[in-house]
């Protein structure tokens, strides 16, 4: 794919990620999944390369860099078949918060950590009965006595929490009471994996990723009064503060599935003849491959965009575009994946060849971690000012 639009840096980093993940590739992610463990090679060696924490400050022990970098990293593994979906979740979002609205006792705690790979946040914000409506999350977060230095219990259900069998932390998105006019607002809390009353099951998914998925349980879990992140009157900033990078990352995840996919399909299409020529010579097959690559290439368009006005502040600017990103990445990612499958046909469905199992991994950059009906809603009443149904 074609880097004319981005500095010798970022190319060199594209290059540097890219021959990583070149050494451990799909076999080694398949072998994972198939053992139940965690691509904890992988990650300790991204780590030790600077890699998982390019987007963290410096005197954290971070790149310095930003979602530019940080985006570059995973879809430059996702194409080598070895994506890191915690990416998305420790260092992106909970790593993005904490920087930007932790305390400076979070972040000296939890900033070096998560810049070294040693330790791991996930991140909750998904109710079994609210789904995309985050303003019907029912997780709350009420003080247990008067005063800033009161604890605080922590009450509700989050579903689909990924890796929190190795998070050493999940950042809970909860609610708490507004004092002034009785509302609830959404808040984020630190919460430790051994803390008492937090309860966790794992989820049976058809999905084979490495990364496992959770249903959690917070029986009136108690917290200090530091665990809560930022200001408690600027939630929806701080939430969205985190949910833009996610979007972006999944669009990252998105770009790098469809890259492997299309490259596959490709070498096959090169090399695998029936009659005199090879099947890549003919348009059927050709054309819906150029397409797939159009759509993968403007969909990192997207990306780099909204990549860049987040890191350059603009909030809102970004919010539109990483909404934009996230929709057209996942579009381009199940084409490209669906496209792939059916030009290696039977050989398509064969653990040998490893495509197989994308069919259902792709569906996730459509469905997570929002739909994308949410997105088209989200692009019709605040990019085009229509009126809501809802």
């Amino acid at each position: 794919m074609s880097t004319v639009l981005e500095t010798e840096e970022h190319q060199a980093l594209r290059a540097a990620v890219a021959a990583l993940g070149k050494r451990y590739g799909r076999d080694y992610m398949t072998s994972v999944v198939r053992d139940g463990a965690h691509p904890r090679e992988l990650w300790t060696e991204a780590a030790k390369l600077g890699y998982l924490g390019v987007n963290l400050p410096e005197e954290y022990g971070g790149g310095g860099g930003g979602l530019a970098e940080l985006s570059i990293v995973l879809e430059e593994l996702g194409a080598a078949g070895s994506p890191l979906l915690m990416m998305v979740v420790s260092p992106a979002i909970c790593g993005t918060v904490i920087a930007r609205f932790g305390t400076g006792a979070q972040k000296q705690q939890w900033l070096p950590g998560l810049a070294d790979g040693s330790l791991t946040m996930a991140f909750g914000i998904t109710e079994p009965d609210a789904g995309s409506n985050s303003h019907r999350i029912t997780t709350t977060a009420r003080r247990d006595g008067s005063g800033a230095d009161a604890d605080w219990l922590l009450t509700g259900r989050k579903v689909f929490v990924s890796g929190v069998d190795i998070a050493d932390a999940t950042l809970i998105v909860g609610r708490t009471e507004d004092a002034r006019s009785g509302r609830l607002k959404p808040c984020l809390f630190i919460v430790p994996r051994d803390a008492p009353g937090f309860g966790r099951s794992q989820i049976d998914m058809e999905l084979q990723a490495p990364e496992k998925q959770f249903e959690l349980v917070l029986d009136d879990v108690r917290l200090p009064a530091d665990a809560l992140v930022g200001d408690e009157d600027a939630g929806l900033l701080q939430l969205f503060a985190g949910l833009n990078p996610e979007r972006v990352m999944t669009a990252a995840f998105g770009i790098g599935m469809g890259r492997y996919a299309l490259a596959r399909a490709v070498d096959y299409a090169r090399t695998r003849q029936v009659w005199k020529e090879p099947i890549g010579s003919h348009q059927a097959i050709a054309h819906p491959l150029a397409q797939a690559h159009i759509e993968l290439e403007l969909a990192r368009l997207m990306m780099q965009k909204a990549a860049r006005l987040y890191d350059d502040g603009d909030d809102i600017g970004a919010g539109e575009a990483a909404n934009m990103a996230k929709y057209a990445a996942g579009e381009a990612c199940v084409k490209a994946v669906d496209q792939a499958v059916h030009t290696l046909g039977g050989n398509g469905l064969t653990r040998e060849y490893g495509l197989a199992s994308l069919i259902t991994a792709a569906r996730v950059a459509r469905i997570a971690p929002v739909s994308r009906e949410m997105i088209l809603n989200y692009v019709s009443h605040q990019s085009l000012g229509l009126p809501k149904s809802y």
